[in-house]
């Protein structure tokens, strides 16, 4: 395939960034989107240009790191992680347009790349558990009820890649918060924090300049792990227990 891109190219943070245009050829529809930057970046080594710069670790959808806008929606055209995209899910000749997360809690590093920092602050700000826990115990040792577990687990699978801050329209964090506080909220091991961590959870997202949720449900639609919309109304109720 043949594609025109128009990337974000941003020098730095205080730099006004711009959107530029490249032409890639010979794309396999069986490469990741990652890959296609991949074969660009390496087009523009060798002509003596700077490649751009994206966020990538892993490449399997488990880390989290990737993450940009690609032709309007977060990860792009498929429910997915933008490094298991792959570009069958373009046709040739398309014009395909790919600019960094945008909101105010995640600042354009360079390029594509963000900084997303303020997930790791909320995060410290209560997530996690004081409860010595020691080694892996024994199975059914300790009493969970299937759906509470069931909850627990699927609020777990968040990779805290930050498709949900960047398909809000008002830039709101709280698929992702909501994901962290019900996860450790209904289990055994988090109550002891339970009340305290929703409390500075929520403070520190506030902190941190996300917007507030309208329950547009955006955040759902693009998150690439399934994270339910019903976390978000959780959060709100456990939000209201801790505040009596």
């Amino acid at each position: 395939m043949k594609l025109t891109l128009r990337i974000w190219r941003q020098s730095g943070p205080r730099d006004r960034g711009r959107m530029v245009t490249y032409r890639v050829e010979d794309v396999s529809p069986d490469m990741s989107f990652l890959e296609m930057l991949d074969v660009l970046n390496q087009d523009l080594i060798m002509r003596g240009e700077q490649p751009v710069a994206f966020d990538h670790d892993c490449r399997e959808g488990i880390c989290g790191s990737c993450g940009v806008v690609i032709n309007g929606r977060a990860h792009g055209p498929e429910r997915t992680t933008t490094c298991q995209l792959h570009m069958r899910s373009f046709a040739d000749g398309d014009v395909v347009d790919v600019e960094p997360w945008r909101a105010k809690g995640f600042p354009v590093v360079k390029d594509l790349v963000v900084d997303r920092s303020a997930f790791d602050r909320i995060i410290a700000a209560g997530g996690y558990v004081t409860a010595p826990t020691g080694s892996a115990p024994e199975a059914h040792a300790t009493p969970v009820p299937k759906p509470d577990a069931d909850v627990a687990f699927d609020n777990a699978t968040c990779i805290g890649c930050g498709a949900c801050v960047a398909a809000c329209p008002n830039g709101s964090a709280m698929l992702f918060t909501s994901a962290k506080v019900t996860h450790l909220n209904v289990l055994p091991q988090g109550q002891p924090e339970r009340e305290r961590r929703v409390l500075d959870m929520v403070e520190a997202m506030d902190q941190e300049g996300f917007g507030g949720c309208t329950n547009t449900g955006e955040c759902v639609a693009s998150c690439p792990k399934g994270i339910p919309l019903a976390s978000i109304a959780n959060l709100n109720r456990e939000f209201l227990r801790a505040s009596r």
